[in-house]
């Protein structure tokens, strides 16, 4: 299989998956995002993203809430279900119970329109540096009960069994492991996993954390290793 081409800036051109039903809006996004060095497949609904995700898995998806034939949650559970790649959910609306519900579904972050072509590029770029890997691997383990955290593998087990964790709740419970039991603010965890400063939406970093101890906590509802700290954020226990 030949190598993916160089963009314009000299880097490996990702491939981005844009997935939304009004054709405007699709080609206006295409040139802002090929001008950005993007390679960029569409799909027009549900039906059509999926079966380009499979086809030709992208290392990134764009995904509009409102499809006509399957809702962009609809499409991102399923997507999740194969695959751990970052998801930006795109919404024409504000309301936060359609902010959770996207999020929830799987989604690593979330934009509103109408879209700002230099922002949407600055998420999806912070997105990517998630997935890379870090150029000075660490080769930190932590143990907190059941409960094992190997950085330098990533991976996450309890009990020996691994945990499918997505690479945003890797991240996260990362994070919180490097500051040895600290409590980290939402503001802190928003600027350190997803890397935007103080545009971001500390929505966000609440939903990914429930998710995550959905997966890593015997009882969610009854947390022993992702805890909160009441009013300031959450901190890692044993």
């Amino acid at each position: 299989m030949p190598a993916d081409p160089p963009s314009k800036t000299g880097k490996v051109a990702h491939n981005l998956l844009l997935v939304d039903d009004e054709p405007r809006i699709r080609r206006v996004l295409r040139l802002a995002l090929e001008d950005e060095g993007y390679q960029v497949l569409e799909a027009a609904n549900g039906v059509d993203a999926l079966a380009a995700f499979r086809r030709e898995p992208p290392d990134v998806v764009l995904l509009d809430l409102m499809l006509p034939d399957r809702d962009g949650f609809t499409v991102c559970r399923e997507i999740r279900r194969a695959s751990a790649v970052p998801v930006i959910m795109v919404t024409a609306r504000t309301d936060s119970h359609d902010v959770v519900a996207g999020l929830e579904a799987g989604a690593d972050d979330y934009v509103t329109k109408p879209l700002v072509a230099k922002e949407l590029s600055a998420r999806i770029r912070a997105l990517l540096r998630r997935v890379e890997p870090a150029t000075t691997p660490q080769s930190q383990r932590f143990v907190l009960g059941d409960l094992q955290i190997d950085l330098s593998a990533i991976e996450v087990r309890r009990d020996g069994v691994p945990l499918p964790l997505t690479r945003t709740e890797f991240k996260l419970l990362a994070e919180l492991a490097g500051v040895e039991g600290r409590i980290c603010s939402r503001e802190h965890l928003l600027n350190k996993v997803w890397g935007y400063g103080y545009f971001g939406d500390s929505r966000i970093v609440d939903v990914h954390i429930r998710r995550l101890r959905v997966k890593v906590e015997r009882d969610p509802a009854n947390p022993q290793h992702v805890v909160t700290a009441r009013g300031l954020g959450y901190r890692l226990a044993g």
